[in-house]
């Protein structure tokens, strides 16, 4: 399971969620910190990654109109410290694999845990 992290979230994430996330990458690291959603979109699309992480509504627009791949996974939890979104991102591990495995569901939205 490939993810690609959006720029609006922290590069750190990465270190903390490799472990359950072996296949993860940042938009810094590929050089595309300053590309438009529209761009980190279509090179996700291009290089087969299964999903993008992202707090930024315009990928959920992008996704209805072009279509998987790749799947979004939005993060709705407001501002909040890498260190508690990476626990979220860990504790929702298996249902988000369920959800990039799954052919019926293209949006998978991250709250904050009641």
């Amino acid at each position: 399971m490939r993810l690609l992290i959006d720029q609006n979230i922290s590069h750190r994430l990465i270190s903390a969620i490799s472990e359950v996330y072996p296949e993860v990458d940042h938009v810094k690291s590929l050089d595309l910190i300053n590309a438009n959603d529209h761009d980190i979109f279509m090179f996700a699309r291009k290089n087969s990654y299964d999903a993008v992480v992202t707090i930024d509504d315009d990928f959920v627009r992008l996704l209805h109109l072009f279509s998987v791949p790749p799947k979004v996974i939005w993060i709705r939890t407001g501002n909040c410290a890498t260190n508690y979104l990476s626990e979220i991102l860990i504790s929702k591990a298996e249902s988000i694999k369920e959800f990039v495995r799954s052919k019926e569901y293209v949006l998978y939205e991250v709250f904050k845990p009641v």
